[in-house]
Order: structure tokens, then sequence, then C-alpha cells
């Protein structure tokens, strides 16, 4: 029966086993607003938090802290609203962002979602709507009538306009549930309070209702009765007037209290949902108001429903989550079966296009047409559920119809109302198309079309295509038909759409021919078409193929654009299509070409033919471009008066050298005058790369002296070649250009001197200047002169010494006396040249030449004009010095002459005068040189005092490069100094300057020499500071002996400095006395400890001195040398703690604890530090003084009491460590000493305060070592719920054999609000080896909660199957689990549990291995099986199965299902079966409802049949095949008469049924003869019936078709009579041919109404009564059939 229900139940999920409680399932707890989340608000204890449970995936749930009076979930998004008091909130859970928020000014009562946009909120007097979209606030719509005063508000609902508003509550006067609603119009603005539990708002569509009719359901159950109203509102204008429904509602007897809670519409199927409180479901149709299914399905009460697809989802009390839904497949049989209401079920059906009437419409179709009401039967065929009627057979059927005077004709009826409804299909578009057509009427189909009503197909096009090809393209287009929609692109230019459709749809045309179509007709587009064929990736056609389609119809243009884009990226492989495209353009289009190769576009062509092309074409530019050959560039190349200039000097750069000087010579060659100009500018740009040599062996060779020049004119300023320089000088003397010559000469630097001159003196040019350059550059003055005077050109000397260069005159001077001119014409030269010259130089000059008395004279007069040159002064100290004119005062006085040139030309000749001259100029190294090389060793030291130079000192006593050191002389000049030079000198500066060139020259003796004769000695300088600092610290380095005498004899120097020099250089008693002397103790007292190494002296000085700095520098050595308490002993007398962190680690290291308790104790009265503090807790604990300990810890103290713990509990000291932690409360780190001190419940105890993991694992770890169990699961629940800590607890446990306490620990932890799915998964995988009689119900609680991957393997290996079928079937492995079903059947198998996991597979081969499970083990639930696999099997196969094992009756229930596939294999399987149990009926039912088998064969086999039946089975399948004469065969044999005359009339053949009749009259039954006139009466003819009942007697059996006969006749001329007449009348009213008007059985008016067909009205026709009739009232009844 369960089976045959009208409505799909289905129970989604139980809310409990998602973890929540019972108590938080209830109205005040839980919202429903759609079929997507279930909102809960939780409460545990203090801790609230919102659980949202994902309907479509409930392992989604989750949850969220939050507080809130209520919460709603989005109708369909993750958007939550939250109402606390008088604030509502709305929250966008995934972008975890507030959406909106406002604060109300009442108490909300009630809320809820309307839309997904919109939220109602009902307050105590009013309704409002809030939208979250934008800013603004809740809008009021109407305030609450007063019957809502006092009710719980349960509801409100709005139609899909917003419109109407239903706002519900309930309440309980006197015990009993009372419904109040209040409905309000906001068009109106008006209120009507109304009785009732529940409502709904829905649409319906009323036969002939042009649009859906709104109608507002509402249920109420009173004192007076229960009912369900339909009524109707906002009525639309022309549709039918809805009258109002009211049905009673039955409510079962134990059901006294129950009332409707909830109403939900299900618009597809047009019903209302209604669902009252104790669980009862009301399926209602809204049309009828009739009740179509109620029963119970919850036990629980039902609180809240929402939507569900077309149905209603529900919750109950215990959390189930429940859906019921209007079962396609049989509600219209329930219909039939259970209501009788065949209306009822029809319009279900056609409405809802539902099956089950079927047969039904098939019957009610063929009775309307045989009672001719076609029109009727058109409709009838349209409204088909599922379209079965809307066939090709129909259509025809209908299409040979006539229509009554003055109505739309059948098939025109049939087309309205269809399109008024939906859409029509395949042929029944085309049917309609083609009179649309016919007519003109385009503009209706392209309505049609853009309506969707037409199935478009390949054939619809065809038939628009001749009247509208972009109509027919949109047909093509929807009836994706690619060949014919590429075309009509083509066809109507739009190329560009081709290739985008044809990759939409993956359609491939041929595309050469394709484009060779659209070549014809337009080339441009052509060309745009076949580049974004080329484009594609990968290209939809080559290049060269479209090169071939555009060559064939000469369009040049094109190709040229196609292969210009086409080739533009220059690959190698297109080097054949770049030939063709320039050798294309060079014979039709010259200057494209040019163009084209100008722009550089191509590389990989065929150069040298298209070179040949180009020079043809006279584009020597682009010929020479691509020659490689040189004979073919020096044969262009000449064409200069056709060829650009600047392109042809920089096509040079692109030959290689050769190349362009055999070019070059070329072009000279064949046109001198024409070619020159070019040629030096080709020569001159590429000189470098040419060769200045090879450009000037051409011009030579060819005598171009003039191209010559002008090439090395251009580039003679730039070489640095002096062979190209002289070679245009060379050039310049030959062509007369003088000027020129000069200008080079001087301004160019790279010719060879020497040639030029000597050419220039060969040349003997008129004007010798340009000589006169080169020799003046090139210092060949010498030369120049002699080259002049020996030639009588006195002239040009006097011309080049005053006019050209001056300063050249010493080198004229030289060389004139070298060749002995008179002295006088020399001395005339100088005097007359300007004073531009270098005196010095002309003095070197007749120096050299020993006539330097020559120049006295004219040297005084350049002195006594006040010449300052030092040259002249020079010349005139060494003419002094000569001739001994008093030079002494001339070297004394002087000071314009060079001291070092007139000291050493002096040296050889009086060394005084050198030293006066050395010493005037401070020529310090010559002087050096002088006194030393001559004994002046005495005027040495006096100098060097002098001087202050240190550095002169150092030369003097310490030697250098330049003066190499003497000691000899080193000695006497140290002498000198000590004896007479520094006693002379009363500058101190003069003092201190020797004194450190001593000291400087490391001579330490001497210094102390010469340190003792000033200091020891009376002096000036005897008591000065750093002089006897200088002689102590000389004498510490020289003679330590003598350091104690100084000491004692001075008392002017710096003691701390010379004492640190002393210890320095080991006199440390030297320095201790000084200390000492000075009374400086703590350094005195630092001598003896760290030089003397006596502590026991610095003990004694220590106690002399009793100073607290000399205490404390004691007790560190004393502490260095490891004597801890001697140094702790003088830091107490010192009162000194600054060192306390050294004594501390020394002392520490030592363990002198004691000790270092008076120290600390001491320390902590000077310094507040926390390490004093910290290790004088350490140091009670070492020493066990536990009480001062305490007592410390107990007052002010700023010590690190936690790192001294940690200490203490790392040293083992535990007792002082558990004192430590107490008193800063480190309960982790109390808990852990407790542990070690082994008090366990302590350390719970402090665990517990600490609330730390390490803690925890570290006390759980000594609990179970101890085997505390009750205080080791303590800790151990505080460690399973992090997960990371779970798995090595359990190996402990198992490691020690505690399994027992180890399911005990994880059952507890279960419970904890933190048990995370580890610890679920885990108790599994314990029960699965230890105590697999608990998994299963494990599993079944907390599935969701555990690993199940993971829990499976475990199930695996422990062979639990049932629980590992669990498992898969929640872990959606339905393969996995119909798969362990089968192999271990004896534990795993269950029926119910194995078909709902079995329909869930998603492996199909699994079905058939179920079957065969089944066909071995459970043979009898087969049939059960297959009813469930049914949608998902192939019937063929399955059936074939069976055949082959011959099982086939086992599955007869599925043969009988699976029927409705109309499945050959299945019908013919049923068949025989049915054959086999020789049921006659059910094998002639299967064979009128499903034709799928093969019927010529099974009519062959069941005409031999034994039983009558069968084999007028047999002959009613030949009748099926239009066999007719094999059936009336049969019949005729089987002396079944009725059934051949039923047979004669089906064929409808004139023939067979004449012969039936001469077949009765043959064999004298006259009864049937008369039977088969009635029955054959359409076909046979009446001239053939007359003749064989007047041969054969039968006057009488035939006279009933006589009459009738008769009748028709009859009535047919009177409606000829009649049309005739109203047909003048017309004429005479409507005369003239303007007025005429189209017959009745017209298909379209003028214009039409709205753009569709025109509808006629039905008119009364008088057709002839049926032939029963008048048969019946010849004879009185019916003639009979039982002879028949």
């Amino acid at each position: 029966m369960g089976d045959q229900l009208p409505i799909t139940f289905q129970e989604y999920i139980k809310l409990p086993e998602l973890g929540i409680d019972v108590s938080n399932i209830s109205f005040n707890t839980l919202t429903l607003q759609s079929d997507k989340f279930i909102c809960i608000r939780e409460k545990t204890g203090a801790k609230e938090q919102v659980c949202i449970v994902d309907l479509e995936d409930t392992s989604k749930t989750f949850r969220w802290p939050i507080t809130a009076d209520s919460a709603i979930m989005n109708p369909e998004n993750k958007i939550i609203a939250l109402k606390a008091g008088r604030n509502l909130q709305v929250f966008n859970l995934e972008m975890k962002a507030k959406v909106k928020s406002c604060t109300m000014t009442d108490d909300v009562q009630f809320w809820r979602w309307i839309t997904p946009f919109d939220i109602a909120l009902v307050t105590e007097t009013s309704v409002l709507h809030w939208s979250i979209e934008g800013t603004s606030s809740p809008v009021k719509q109407f305030d609450r009538h007063a019957n809502l005063n006092g009710t719980q508000i349960i509801g409100y609902t709005t139609n899909a306009k917003m419109n109407w508003m239903a706002l519900i509550g309930i309440s309980a006067p006197q015990g009993r549930i009372v419904g109040s609603m209040q409905l309000y119009n906001k068009d109106r603005g008006a209120s009507q309070p109304i009785e009732a539990h529940a409502a709904e708002f829905s649409e319906i569509r009323l036969e002939g209702a042009a649009q859906p009719t709104q109608v507002f359901a509402f249920a109420s159950r009173g004192a007076n009765g229960s009912k369900m109203h339909v009524v109707e509102i906002d009525h639309v204008e022309g549709n039918p007037v809805f009258q109002k429904r009211s049905v009673e509602m039955m409510f079962p007897a134990e059901a006294v209290n129950d009332f409707p809670v909830s109403m939900q519409a299900g618009p597809k199927y047009e019903v209302v949902y209604m669902v009252t409180k104790f669980g009862f479901i009301h399926v209602y149709d809204l049309e009828t108001g009739a009740c179509i299914f109620t029963n119970r399905i919850s036990g629980d009460t039902v609180f809240v429903t929402a939507r569900h697809e077309n149905g209603i989802i529900a919750v109950n009390r215990k959390g189930q989550v429940l859906s019921v839904c209007v079962n396609e497949d049989t509600v219209i049989p329930y219909i039939l079966q259970n209501t009788g209401n065949v209306e009822l079920a029809f319009r279900m059906a056609s409405r809802a296009n539902l099956p089950g009437a079927d047969q039904l419409y098939v019957q009610r179709f063929q009775q309307l047409m045989g009672q001719n009401q076609f029109n009727e039967a058109a409709k009838m065929a349209a409204n088909s559920p599922r379209g079965m009627l809307r066939t090709e057979n129909t259509i025809n059927q209908l299409k040979h119809l006539q229509s009554a005077p003055g109505q739309l004709s059948p098939i025109l009826q049939y087309f309205a109302t269809i399109l008024e409804k939906g859409e029509l299909n395949r042929h029944e578009s085309i049917e309609l198309a083609r009179p649309v057509l016919a007519s003109n009427r385009k503009a209706l189909l392209e309505k049609w079309l853009k309506e969707d009503k037409l199935e478009c197909s390949e054939e619809l096009g065809d038939i628009v295509h001749p009247h509208d090809a972009t109509l027919a393209l949109s047909v093509y287009l929807r009836a994706n038909v690619p060949a014919k929609v590429v075309l009509c692109f083509a066809q109507s230019g739009q190329f560009d759409k081709i290739v985008l459709y044809c990759k939409k749809v993956g359609f491939t045309p041929e595309w050469v021919q394709l484009l060779m179509q659209i070549a014809r007709v337009d080339g441009d587009k052509a060309c745009d078409f076949a580049l974004s064929l080329v484009k594609e990736d990968p290209p939809l056609i080559t290049a060269d193929q479209v090169v071939g389609v555009f060559s064939s119809q000469n369009l040049v243009q094109q190709t040229t654009r196609f292969l210009l884009d086409a080739l533009k990226d220059n690959r190698e492989s297109d080097a054949q299509l770049q030939t063709k495209l320039l050798e294309l353009n060079l014979l039709n289009a010259p200057q494209v070409a040019d163009a084209i190769l100008g722009n550089g576009m191509f590389s990989h062509f065929d150069r040298a033919y298209i070179a040949q092309l180009a020079e043809k074409a006279g584009l020597y530019q682009r010929a020479l471009e691509l020659y490689d050959n040189l004979d073919d560039i020096k044969r262009v190349a000449v064409h200069t008066e056709v060829l650009d200039g600047e392109w042809l000097i920089g096509y040079f750069g692109n030959l290689s050298v050769g190349d362009s000087l055999a070019v070059l010579r070329q072009m000279l060659e064949h046109n001198r005058a024409q070619n020159m100009q070019v040629v030096v500018q080709a020569a001159t740009k590429y000189s470098d790369l040419l060769g200045a040599q090879n450009i000037i062996e051409i011009f030579e060779d060819l005598q171009c002296n003039e191209g010559l020049y002008y090439y090395l004119g251009a580039v003679v300023n730039v070489t640095e070649d002096p062979a190209v320089v002289f070679k245009y000088i060379q050039a310049a003397v030959a062509t007369g250009q003088i000027k020129e010559v000069e200008r080079v000469v001087r301004d160019n630097n790279h010719y060879d001197a020497e040639k030029v001159k000597n050419y220039l003196k060969e040349a003997a040019l008129p004007d010798q200047l340009p000589l006169i350059i080169v020799c003046d550059r090139y210092d060949y003055v010498h030369d120049l002169v002699l080259y002049l005077y020996s030639n009588g050109m006195a002239k040009y000397i006097e011309v080049y010494v005053q006019q050209v260069n001056p300063g050249r005159l010493p080198q004229v001077v030289g060389a004139l006396l070298d060749v002995d001119c008179d002295e006088s014409i020399v001395k005339s030269l100088i005097s007359a040249t300007p004073a531009q010259f270098s005196i010095a130089d002309l003095v070197s000059e007749v120096e050299k030449r020993n006539r330097l008395k020559t120049l006295h004279r004219w040297l005084e007069a350049k002195a006594s004009e006040g010449a300052q040159d030092t040259g002249l002064y020079n010349a005139l100290a060494k003419i002094y010095i000569d001739s001994n004119y008093d030079p002494e005062k001339f070297l004394s006085s002087n000071k314009l002459y060079d001291p070092r040139v007139v000291g050493a030309y002096s040296e050889k000749r009086d060394p005084n005068l050198a030293f006066l001259a050395y010493s005037q100029g401070e020529c310090d190294d010559e002087l050096l040189r002088l006194t030393s090389e001559n004994g002046m060793f005495k005027q040495q030291a006096r100098y060097l005092i002098k001087r202050r130079d240190l550095s002169l000192w150092s030369k003097a006593l310490s030697g250098d490069d330049q003066h190499a050191l003497n000691p000899s002389h080193r000695r006497q000049l140290v002498d000198q100094v000590v004896s007479y030079a520094l006693p002379e000198a009363e500058d101190p500066e003069e003092v201190s300057v020797c004194v450190k060139a001593f000291m400087a020259a490391n001579l330490p003796q001497e210094l102390i020499e010469l340190l003792e004769r000033i200091i020891l000695e009376p002096t000036p300088f005897s008591n000065n500071n750093n002089l006897q600092n200088l002689l102590i610290l000389t004498a510490v380095k020289v003679e330590p002996t003598r350091v104690a005498d100084y000491i004692g004899r001075l008392n002017n120097f710096d003691a701390p400095d010379v004492a640190e020099i002393c210890i320095n250089n080991g006199l440390h008693e030297e320095a201790f006395n000084i200390y000492k002397r000075f009374e400086v103790n703590a350094d005195a007292i630092g001598v003896l400890i760290d030089h003397v190494g006596s502590l026991d002296r610095a003990y004694e000085y220590a106690e002399r001195c009793d100073q607290p700095d000399v205490w404390s520098r004691l007790g560190r050595a004393q502490l260095d040398g490891l004597r801890i308490k001697d140094a702790i002993d003088s830091y107490v007398r010192a009162d000194d703690a600054s060192n306390f962190g050294d004594v501390i680690a020394v002392a520490t290291r030592a363990g002198k604890f004691d000790d270092l308790v008076r120290f600390l104790l001491m320390a902590r009265k000077k310094v507040r530090e926390p390490v004093i503090e910290s290790e004088l807790l350490f140091a009670y604990a070492k020493t066990e003084r536990l009480t001062d300990l305490e007592d410390m810890l107990h007052g002010p103290n700023i010590a690190q009491v936690q790192k001294v713990g940690d200490r203490c509990y790392d040293e083992g000291l535990f007792e002082a460590a558990r004192l430590l932690f107490q008193s800063v409360s480190n309960w982790a780190r109390l808990a852990s000493t407790l542990v070690r001190l082994g008090d366990y419940q302590a350390a719970v105890d402090c665990g517990r305060k600490a609330n730390s993991t390490a803690v925890w694992r570290d006390v759980h770890g000594a609990c179970i070592a101890e085997r505390e169990f009750r205080l080791a699961q303590i800790c151990a629940l505080h460690l399973i719920v992090h997960a990371e800590e779970l798995e090595p607890m359990i190996r402990l446990y198992e490691a020690g054999g505690h399994v027992d306490e180890l399911c005990t620990l994880l059952e507890n932890g279960l419970g904890l609000e933190r048990a995370h799915m580890g610890m679920f998964t885990e108790l599994a995988v314990l029960y699965c080896k230890y105590r697999p009689t608990q998994i299963m119900d494990h599993l079944k609680l907390y599935w969701s909660r555990v690993n199940i991957p993971k829990v499976i393997r475990a199930c695996e290996a422990a062979h639990l199957w049932p629980e590992l079928v669990f498992l898969y079937v929640h872990y959606d492995e339905f393969d996995n689990a119909a798969q362990t079903i089968i192999a271990h059947s004896a534990d795993a198998w269950e029926h119910a549990s194995f078909k709902d996991i079995i329909v869930k597979a998603s492996n199909v081969e699994l079905y058939y291995k179920a079957l065969r499970f089944y066909l071995n083990e459970q043979p009898l639930l087969l049939s059960d099986l297959l009813a469930v696999m049914m949608p998902r099997i192939d019937h063929t196969r399955v059936v074939s199965m069976f055949v082959k094992s011959d099982n086939i009756p086992l599955i007869k229930p599925y043969l009988v299902s699976a029927q409705a596939t109309n499945n050959k294999a299945v019908n013919e399987a049923f068949n025989d079966l049915l054959i086999e149990e020789e049921d006659f009926v059910g094998l002639r039912n299967s064979i009128d409802n499903h034709d799928n088998f093969d019927a010529i064969g099974l009519a062959q086999r069941l005409e031999k049949h034994e039983l009558l039946e069968f084999r007028r089975i047999a002959a009613h399948l030949y009748n099926q095949a239009k066999r007719w004469r094999q059936s009336l065969t049969l019949s005729k044999k089987d002396k079944l008469y009725k059934d051949a005359m039923t047979t004669a009339r089906v064929s409808g053949s004139v023939e067979i049924a004449e012969d039936l009749l001469r077949y009765f009259v043959e064999s004298g039954n006259a009864a049937c003869f008369s039977a088969c006139l009635f029955t054959c009466y359409d076909i046979v003819r009446s001239d053939v019936v007359m003749e064989l009942a007047w041969r054969h007697g039968l006057a009488n059996e035939a006279m009933p078709y006589f009459i009738n006969l008769v009748r028709e006749y009859q009535v047919k001329v009177d409606h000829l009579v009649e049309e005739v007449g109203e047909l003048k009348v017309k004429v005479e009213k409507n005369a003239g041919p303007a007025n005429a008007v189209a017959g009745p059985n017209q298909l379209m008016g003028p214009a039409g109404i709205n753009g569709r067909l025109l509808l006629g009205h039905a008119g009364s026709a008088n057709n002839a009564q049926p032939f029963a009739s008048n048969l019946g009232s010849a004879h009185g009844s019916t003639p009979s059939m039982g002879g028949l």
C-alpha cells in the first residue's frame, strides 16, 4: 500500500543525532524559514549559542557563540537575523560582516523572512516590513486588529505582490485552541478579522482563463466544525469568476483537540498542504477544494513548517525533519481508485503534466472523435498530459476533418489551444508553419518564435527559408542545424559570426568551399573571413588554400591584404607565400611591392627571384637590397640617376669590403662625371671600413686627382693615418692648394713630420711658411735655420723668430752660432726679437758654446730694466763668481737667483760661497751633503738648531736614500751639538726639536748625555717637567739601574705615568716606590698584587693603610685566587658589594654557600638587586635553612622566586621548590614538584589551578605509573580534549594494559564540551579491538562525529561487517557498502537497508551483482529489490540474465512495472510468461498498452495455440499490423464473426468489407449479414448491398441499412437547401465585390487578434443521427450479437 500513496514522505534528519538537545527543540528556540537552514538557539548552563543546520549538507552544521532572544536564517543565503530585546541585527556569515541593524521602539513578538531581502516584524500594535537593502528603517504596513489581542502570533504570510497580508495568532479560551486571523489588503487599506488557524496565498489557472487567478486559502477548527476555505483575491478582468470553495475537514476521533498549525501551497500541482498539531497531513485541490489525501505523518507535535520545492517540510518536537510532496507517479491513479473524482484526475493530470490518466484520455479522445465533437477532441489532445495525444497521427486525423460553418477547423482549434497554453512540438510546428507562410503571415511566425511557441527543426527551417532567410537562420540556430546556420550566415553576409558559431557548437564545415562561395560574392568580406579562419588556433584553413581560392578569382588586392596580415609574423615556413605575395604585386602593382619591401616585413622569400622582378619593374633600390651576386650589384648600382643618393651611400654598408671597392671602381669607370660625387661620399662614409689606402689606390689608378683631393679632404681631419695625411698634402700641392697645405701642417697632428719636411724641401714651394710651420711644430729649428741660411733665405729666419714663434730665438741663436754667424748679427737679432723667449734657454744655449760673456751687457741692461727672470740673475751670479766680482755681497743681498743652480756652480770653486747660497735658499739636502763632504759640522749643527726641522734632523742623524749614514760624521755632529750649538740655544723650541730628533733617531745614550747636560747642570731648562719625564723614561729603556737615582733626585716628573711605564718595563719596585712616595695606595697595592704577586705583602699593606678601596682591591685579588673565605672577609671589611656577581658565581661553583650567605646579607643592605636576593634564597635552600627562606619569602623581597624555584627543582631541592612555587602561585611547577614528592592528590589539585597541558601530562603520567587511575582520569579528561595529546595517551594506556580504564576515560570524555572528533574516533577503534559488542551502539549515536575512514579500517581489521556497512553508508560509499553486504551476507545482510543502499550505488555493475546475489540467496525478494532498482538498471540486461537462468517467473512483478518503459526485451519476456501461464486477458492488455515487441512473430505463435482466446489475440495482432486478410482468415476459421466484422470496419477497405458480406451471404448467415451492414455502414457501397440483398433474398435484413441511408441523404439535402437560402439572403444584402468575405474555413483574418489565430464560435451542426439509433427504431432493439 505504501507504494500507492499519492504523496512522497521522507525523513531528512533527526536533530538529536546532530548533537542537539531535545529541550532546545521548540517553537521559541527553533526557526525554519525555508528548506535550506534550520536555526536552533542552544543553552547549556550559562553558555548560549546558535546552531545552524544546513539541510542540503548536514555535515556542515556549525555553531556560533551568539546570545540572542531569537535567530532566523535567510531563506536562500547564509545571512542570519538576530533579536536581543529591541535590538535587531543582520549578519552575513560567509563575509563575517554586519549587514544592517536597528533598534525598535516596541517589543517584537514575532518575526520571519518573507523574501530573501525583507523581514516582517510583528509588535504589540502593528506589523512592519524591514528591508536589509539600503539604510531604511522598518516600514509600518498596518495596525493589528483587536481580534488578535491576547493571542500568540504563530504565522504571517503575504502574496507574491505583497499587497495582501495575513497575520495569524492562537489563544486558549475555555481550554479550546481558537485561531484568529487578520487579513489586510494594502491597496484598499482595509482589514478583515477571520477565525482561522492557518492560511496561505497561491494561484491557480482556470480553464479558459488568460491569466492565473490569485486565491487565498485558510483553515479553521471551531466549535461549529472544521472547514477549509478557498476564495479569490484581486480578480483579473477577462478571467472566469472563481466560486468560493468551503469543504469540511475530517479529523479522526482520537484527535479531538487537534487543529491546523500551518499551510503551504504546491503551485505546480495547484494544491495546498495543511499540517495539524498532532502530525496529520491534509492535501487539498485548490480549484475544487476536494481533499486528495489525509494521513498521519508524525506521532509528535509538529510546530513549524516551510515550503519545500512543491511540497512541505516540517519539524516535530522530537527533532525529526520531515517532508511531504505529491507523488507524481501515483497521485492520479490514487484519485481515480480512491475518490472516483475523474474530473479532478483529468484536470490535475493536464495542468501538472502527470501520468496515470493516459488510457482515459485516449478513450475520451476517441469518444469525442466518434461523436464528431472534433473541436472538443482537438482541445483535449492539445491539453493531454505529457503531450501523449500530441502526435503526428492525431494531427493527420484532425487535418482532414472539415469544420462546421462559422467554426474554426479542428486542426486550427488544436493549434490555438496549444499556443494559448504552451508551445508546439516538432510536427505541430511544421504543420502550422505551412499554411501561415502560404497566407503571407510571416509576422505571426516571428512572434511565435520570439515567444518560444514553436519547436524548431531543420524541416521547419527549410519551409521558412524560401520566405525569409533571416527567420530561417533563427530557426536553424534554435534547432541546432550547424550546416544550415553557416550557410545562412554566409548568404546574409554575416561572415564574422560563422567562426564563433562553429566553435560554440563544435561544427566543422568545408571551409574552402565556403570561402570560395563568399569570394564570388564579395572579395573584401571573403578576405576578412579568411583572416578570421587563419587566426584561429589551430587555423581552420591554411594560407595556401586561401591564396588558391583568391587567385582563382583574380582577387589581387584581397590576396595582398590577406597575406600581409597572415604573414606578419615573418615565419620561415611561409617563405613560399612571401614570394607569392611579392611576385603578385611586382607583376601587377609595383608600388605596393615597393612599399612591402620598404617596410622590411618579410625575410624568407626567394630573394634572387624577387630581385630580378624588381629590376625589371625598375625598382633598382629594392633589387640592390635583394641581390647577393656582385655582378648583379655592379650592373644595377651604376644607375645613380634613378637611385636615391643617401640610400645608395647607406647601401654600401651592407656590402663586403671587396664588393664595395669593386662597385666604387665600376661606378667611376662607367661615368666618372656622374658618379664621382656619390663615390666620394660613399668612400668618405666607409673610409675606416674600406681602408683609405684601398680607396686612394682606386683614385690613383683612375688618375682622378680631384676625386682623391675631395675624398682625402673629407677624411683628413678625422684620420690618424700619417700616410693618408701625407697623400692629402701631396694632392693639395698637386692641385695648387697651398693654403690647405698650410692649414693641414698647422692643425693636423697625425702626419710624419720628417717625411713632410723633406717633401716640402724638395717641393720648393714659393712660400716657405708650410715648411717653417712643420719645423717649428716638430722641433726641426736647427735644420730649418741651416736650410734657410745655406739657401740665402735669411729673411725667413727673421720672419720666423719675429712673426711666427719668438720663443724659438734661443735655438735659432744656437744654430747661428754653430754656423759661425757674426756676433753682431746675433746681437742685433736678439735685440730685435720681442721679449717672448726664455732668457734661461738663451743663456743655456750661449753657455753651451762658452760664449756667455757675449750676453754680459745685455743681461745687466735687462736687470737694470727691472727684469725678474731667474735665469738672468743666475747668469749674472755665474759671471760674478768667475770674475770674482764681490760674489758674497751678490749672493747675500740678491734674492732672485736660484740657490741650487748657483750653489752647485760654486761648490768646486768655493764651498763657503756654495754654503752661503744653499743656506739662503734653505737647500737642506745640498747643504747637508756639502757640509758633510767638506767637514763643516759646526756650521751644520748650528744650521740644524736654527732650522728646527725634525725631518732635516732625521736626515742628519739617521740618513736616508740621498744621504747615507756615516757614523763618524754623526758622532762629530753630536759632539758639536752637545758642546757648542745646544748650549748656545735660548729658544725652548730649538731644544725641544733637538731632543725629539735624538729620540726619533734612537740615540738613547746620546740623549741621556744631552739631557743630563741640560737638567742636572744648571740651565734654564733644569726644572722642566717634560725633560725630567724624558730623562727617567729614557733611563728606564736604556739604563734601568739609574732610574732609582733619578727618582730620588728629581721631583717635577709625572709620577702616575712614570710609574705605569715602570710597570710596563718590569720595574715593579720602582713603580711601588713612586706610588708609595706620592701616597697612591690603591695603585700601590695593585702593584703588589698584580705584578709582585705577593698577597701577603698586599694584606700587610692593606692593614697599614686600612682603606676600603684597598680592602676591596685585595678582596678581588683573593677571589681571583680562589681564597673565597678571605675574599669575602675583605669585601665585608670594605663594605663593598659591587662585585657581587663574581662573588656569587665563584662561591656557587665552589659550594661555599655558608660564606656566601654572609656576603649576600651584607650586599642586600647595600644593593637592592633581584640577583642578590635570588641567590640568597638559593643559598638558604642549599644550606637547608628553610626557616630563613620562608621568613624571607614572607617579608618584602625582590627576588626572582620563579627562577630560584626552577633551580631548586632542577637540583632536586623539592621542599624548597615547593615553598618557592607556592609563594608565587605557580601551580604548574608546584604540581610537578608535588608529583616528585609523591603527593599526587595535591598535585591534581594544583593541576586544576594551573590548567596546563604539560602539567596535566606530567601529573597524569605519574599517576598512571603509581596506578592511581582515579586521579589519572581526572588529569586525562583535561588532556584528551587536545587532539595532539590523545594518541600518546592511548599508547601509554595500551602499553600498560589498562584498556578498561582507557575506554572508561574516553566514554566519560564524550560528554565534555570540548569533545572532538578524535575522541569519538579513538573510542570507536578501541571498541573494535576490545569491545566489539559496543561498537554499533557507539556508531549509531556518534557516526557524524567520528573519522569514518579510520574507523572503517579498524572495522575491517576486526571483521565487524555490519558496523562496516553502517560506516560505508554514512560515508556515502554505497558501492563499498553493497559489496561488503554481498561478500559477508551472513552477518551484514538486511533486506530493507540493502534496498536503500543499492539504489545509491554509482557502479552500475553492482546492480547486476546484487541481482545474482539475491537470486542465489534470497530469490523471493527479487521483485522487491528490482522495484527500487528499476530507474537505474538496463532492463534488457536484467531480462537476459533471468532468461539465461530460467528464472523469469521470479521477476513477474518487476516485468509488470518495467513494461511502462515499453522495452522490447521486457515486453517479450512478459508476453512469453503470460502465454506460459495461459493468461490471455493479461496478454491482451500487454499487447494493447505496449507495442515494442515482435508482433508478427508473436501472432504466428499464437495462431497455432490450442486456446481460442490466444488465437483471437493473434488476429488482433494481425489487425495492428494491418494484415487484415490474415486476421479475417483466423476469425472466420474460429467463427468469431464479430471480430471479423470489427476487422473489416477498422481496415477501412471497401473490398474487404464487401468480401466479408459475400462470405456471410454464401454461408447463409443472414443475421451476420445484417450485423456487418451495421458495423461497416461507412465502408460498404449501397449498390453492392442492394444487389446482394436482391439476389439472395435478404431484403428484410438489409432494410434497416436502406432506411438509415435514405434518412442521411434527406438530412443532407435539407441542410443544403437551408444553406443556399441563407446564402441568397446574404448576397442580396451585401451585393458587390467590396463586401466579399472569406469562407467560414478561413485560417486567418486580415488582421487577427493580437497576432494569434482567430478562433470562431462553436455553432450547431445538424449532423445525422448515428446509424445505431435508426437501427434501434426500425427493429425496436439492436440486433443481437449473441450468435456471432
